[in-house]
């Protein structure tokens, strides 16, 4: 009987519904209290006792996936990025590393407009003014005078842009690869280099994924090319900004403000100075937010988990039917 290890903290609230498919394919599950992710310690507590695992971001190093191994087989994320697996370990120990590709880029984007659009429109300041009883009409500005900036033009960050175009935004995009060029003449973006990006653009939104090369790529430098009034948001992994360069920068008014739904460490401190900034709006990692999405992304996830175990998923469908 296959063990499996389930610490993905949007599925395990909902583990009893999915219980009955488990024990169809005689999968018995360990689950373990989970606050936001497991740490490498907690994850070793496990080692050698399961054969694959349904995860979050759980702290997959090389030194827990070697502890894990030769028993573990798969590796399988609930969700997409996978930053927090280390995937040479994976290659080399034989673990198959699973995951569902596109799997939130329509609430991502969502959320990402809807920062943008409270920042120009001044929603949030407005109903906090009103219900303290000041009648403040707080200056804003429509998104067709506005930049917007998009760093990684992937799914979400097309997404973004996509739906920006509907508002007449300027738009400018920067990726490691080239963008397409079809994309770019469909849409009005116009591709440039990224210190070009920050000192252009009123609102700049990240959304590439987490890797040696993007880790702090939003330092002390590229903060002090975008414009006083420019507003960053991030909704990709929290390490991409050097969250210190930012609170530097919010603190000294270089930048206007911030939209953060992800942070270097997660959840975020009780001391960080971010909690009592008035020109941030923050979010617990929650801009993946979607029923639909949510409910696809536990039954691939569960696909994924049994081909890694190879076990034959055909009547996998059927199963979700009738649940």
């Amino acid at each position: 009987m296959p063990v499996v290890l389930v610490s993905a903290p949007y599925m395990l609230p909902f583990i009893n519904r999915f219980k009955p498919v488990f024990d169809h394919y005689d999968i018995q599950l360990l689950l373990p209290e989970v606050n936001e992710r497991l740490e490498e310690e907690e994850i070793l507590a496990y080692a050698g006792q399961f054969d694959g695992t349904i995860c979050g971001d759980d702290r997959y190093s090389a030194r827990v996936l070697q502890a894990c191994s030769p028993r573990l087989k798969v590796v399988s994320k609930w969700g997409t990025g996978t930053d927090s697996i280390d995937h040479a370990a994976c290659d080399q120990l034989g673990i198959q590393l699973r995951n569902t590709l596109n799997a939130f880029t329509l609430p991502v984007a969502d959320s990402v407009l809807g920062y943008i659009l409270a920042f120009a429109r001044k929603q949030p300041w407005m109903d906090r003014a009103i219900k303290a009883g000041e009648w403040k009409k707080i200056p804003g500005r429509s998104l067709a005078e506005s930049t917007l900036g998009v760093i990684g033009v992937g799914n979400i960050g097309k997404a973004v842009l996509k739906r920006a175009s509907g508002f007449g935004m300027t738009l400018l995009g920067n990726d490691i690869i080239p963008i397409p060029s079809d994309f770019l003449e469909e849409y009005g973006v116009s591709s440039v280099p990224l210190k070009e990006l920050a000192q252009r653009a009123d609102f700049i939104s990240v959304n590439c994924d987490l890797n040696p090369t993007s880790r702090h790529l939003v330092d002390k430098a590229l903060l002090s090319q975008m414009k006083p009034t420019a507003v960053l948001i991030n909704t990709a992994r929290g390490p991409i900004v050097n969250e210190q360069d930012l609170v530097e920068a919010l603190l000294l008014k270089r930048i206007a403000g911030a939209g953060l739904d992800v942070f270097e460490e997660e959840p975020i401190p009780a001391d960080s100075p971010l909690l009592k900034m008035d020109n941030v709006l923050l979010a617990p990692h929650n801009s993946n937010s979607s029923p639909t999405a949510w409910e696809n992304v536990h039954w691939n996830t569960i696909r994924n988990l049994l081909l890694g175990l190879d076990i034959d998923a055909s009547d996998l469908e059927t199963l979700r039917a009738s649940i």
